[in-house]
């Protein structure tokens, strides 16, 4: 009689929680360096907009306990932890356009956006 054993297939990794083009990374040092020396950028999800979520950043002294660390490119922002499961592989960017400039985000999670693209659907 012969018994085989089965082994655990071997787990995917997950994609990190978020990564940082080199143009935000170079927004947020500048940030950092100037007034927001002390602070964090905090990213966190709320409900609002058309779509029924939008992406919020705030300024923090330090880490909540339900923050989520990320340092990219050696900058590091938080992330609420209720926000993660839909940040999962998001890229933030920074744009400067001719008549406005921001953070933006690349989520592979978006389902769709509203018009104005304010807000997203996962």
């Amino acid at each position: 009689m012969s018994t085989t054993l089965s082994q655990a297939k071997p787990r995917r990794a997950l994609p990190p929680l978020m990564t940082l083009t080199e143009a935000a990374a170079e927004r947020l040092r500048a940030l950092y360096a100037k007034g927001e020396a002390d602070m964090k950028l905090r990213i966190s999800v709320n409900t609002k907009g058309c779509s029924g979520m939008a992406y919020d950043m705030s300024w923090v002294a330090e880490a909540g306990p339900g923050d989520e660390v990320v340092t990219d490119r050696g900058v590091t922002v938080l992330v609420d932890r209720k926000a993660s499961l839909f940040l999962i592989g998001t890229i933030m960017d920074y744009e400067s356009k001719a008549l406005s400039a921001g953070f933006t985000f690349i989520n592979p999670n978006e389902k769709g956006r509203c018009g104005c693209g304010e807000s997203f659907h996962v």
